[in-house]
């Protein structure tokens, strides 16, 4: 059923861009987005882009660079999320993502973690824009994949239009032209990163105000945002929007995107069916040597808010774990969930 994406290059096919529009966004979360959850997710919405998991410049130039880099074909439209600060390693990542036909590459510039800063990467370098734009300057020149940014609003004391002004225009000098901006400031000193997603105020009206500033510019919004009504409210300010954590605890969401975002028939899968188009590529994963419970863990909120949910969320918890979990476990919980 499904082949990694290098098998695929070496057979010589070639992917088509499913959708080009990043009018909705999985946002990409660190030990969430990985294969197996995009995987799911893509069983959901054909059109939503998702983002991997932020991989280092190290982890790819150092590490081993396929397991960061495999996927399955079906994840497409697909981005590759990069950590770094050093303008020869992110292109030679640039070159890498070329190589496993990655369709957008994303450089952070949100994380608010201690480890991150340590590591020079991540929104401290929303202080060094002339250091960022060398970054996507030095990635355009080996790429033409759109080269794009996810950062905050401000960090620490630069909380300001003209501070995020000045940071994006070293940035669209060098040739970036889409911009996820999550719409808090990051508070480097004092909070955590679960608290940074929560404490510092939202501020939506300065990102429009960029939007204003960069017309030519995509920019998609991030921070707050919990439901598809509320996304549709918000479009017609921004050019899209970007989901994380409601999406993962609610995965049944994008069910309803290509049809209320983009604009196709609804594709009329129940979550039953769902879990049936999931079942193989589980299966497959499995007799690969995959645990049960790195793929289970992603759909636990799949019947969120349904009688049975509940069923079959503990089902999956106090089972998936085992040593000898198969996909007895997966089927079982999913007629809990479908008998009530």
């Amino acid at each position: 059923m499904t082949t990694l994406v290098s098998q695929q290059q070496q057979a010589g096919t070639t992917h088509a861009l499913l959708s080009p529009s990043h009018r909705f966004c999985v946002a990409p979360m660190l030990d969430w987005t990985d294969r197996h959850e995009r995987y799911f997710l893509r069983l959901l919405s054909r059109h939503t882009r998702l983002y991997t998991e932020m991989v280092t410049t190290g982890a790819l130039l150092y590490g081993d660079a396929k397991r960061h880099l495999d996927y399955n074909p079906e994840e497409h439209p697909l981005a590759l999320q990069l950590g770094g600060s050093d303008p020869v390693a992110l292109a030679k990542c640039a070159e890498l993502a070329n190589q496993w036909a990655y369709d957008e590459i994303n450089l952070n510039i949100g994380c608010p973690s201690d480890r991150v800063q340590s590591g020079r990467f991540g929104a401290c370098l929303m202080a060094e824009p002339e250091l960022v734009g060398q970054c996507i300057a030095a990635m355009k020149n080996v790429t033409d994949r759109p080269v794009t940014i996810k950062s905050r609003i401000g960090i620490n004391e630069f909380d300001s239009d003209d501070f995020l002004k000045r940071f994006m225009q070293a940035s669209y000098d060098a040739g970036c032209r889409i911009f996820i901006v999550h719409a808090r400031i990051a508070l480097l000193a004092g909070l955590s990163p679960k608290e940074n997603r929560d404490i510092p105020p939202l501020n939506y009206d300065r990102v429009a105000r960029m939007k204003a500033l960069f017309p030519d510019c995509t920019i998609v919004l991030n921070g707050g945002i919990n439901s598809l009504e509320q996304s549709a409210e918000l479009l017609g300010t921004f050019d899209g929007v970007m989901l994380g954590r409601e999406v993962y605890h609610n995965p049944y969401l994008l069910a309803q995107v290509d049809e209320r975002v983009f604009g196709e028939s609804a594709h009329g899968l129940s979550r039953a069916d769902i879990m049936k188009k999931f079942l193989p590529y589980v299966q497959e994963q499995l007799l690969a040597g995959a645990a049960l419970q790195h793929m289970t863990r992603h759909i636990l909120g799949l019947y969120k808010g349904q009688p049975g949910g509940r069923l079959f969320r503990r089902h999956l918890s106090e089972n998936a774990w085992k040593k000898q979990a198969g996909i007895s476990v997966l089927e079982d919980a999913c007629a809990l969930a479908e008998s009530n």
